[in-house]
């Protein structure tokens, strides 16, 4: 009897990494979206210890000590859809080939594991690689999947893009976190209080 053939491609799909995890902060706003404390993100193409390295670069990269590793999560799996080359879903892209070397570069720099060296050590190791294409690549696709999604959006309060001019009394001016702007030059609009 013979065994069934599988392709490379179902092998490599069957043998992808999953990121997993619990939510820490489980009284904010992000717990209030999930469906539960656990989650877990399959990737297709990445080991789950290639994913682990590419969260925690991202976590220095783009530090909020109190954002969830599920935020975090988004930019490793934008990553993983990249790595396969769009002609031939058989080979891996030169973003996969780059993430490889990068994530050997960073092992090596730890003396054998990026993972088990602890914050302060994984910035030493990634502040004089700022600008290589590896730190780059993964910088680049992390502004926008990291910043660009619903868990972000909840994490620092932001409301959405209203489209109308009503938007300035819809929770424009709810800004804590910045100090008041000074007096603008044609003074306040009428729904607007001069602060004190």
């Amino acid at each position: 009897m013979s065994s069934p053939t599988m392709s490379r491609r179902v092998f490599l799909k069957a043998s992808g990494g999953v990121l997993a995890g619990t939510l820490a902060f489980a009284s904010g706003s992000i717990a209030l979206l999930a469906p539960s404390r656990s989650w877990a993100m399959p990737l297709d193409n990445l080991t789950s210890r290639q994913g682990e390295v590419l969260l925690a670069v991202t976590r220095q990269i783009f530090p909020h000590p109190d954002l969830e590793d599920a935020v975090y999560a988004h930019v490793v799996k934008s990553l993983d859809r990249k790595t396969r080359a769009a002609d031939n879903l058989d080979q891996v892209s030169a973003l996969g080939h780059l993430l490889d070397e990068g994530i050997a570069e960073l092992d090596a720099a730890a003396g054998g594991d990026f993972l088990t060296i602890d914050d302060a050590r994984r910035l030493e190791i990634l502040t004089p690689m700022g600008g290589t294409p590896f730190f780059e690549a993964i910088r680049g696709d992390a502004v926008v999947s990291l910043y660009d999604n619903p868990l972000a959006f909840a994490h620092f309060g932001y409301q959405g893009a209203e489209g109308d001019g009503g938007y300035l009394t819809k929770g424009f001016n709810d800004l804590t976190w910045l100090p008041d702007p000074p007096q603008p030059q044609g003074g306040y609009l009428p729904f607007e209080e001069p602060t004190a």
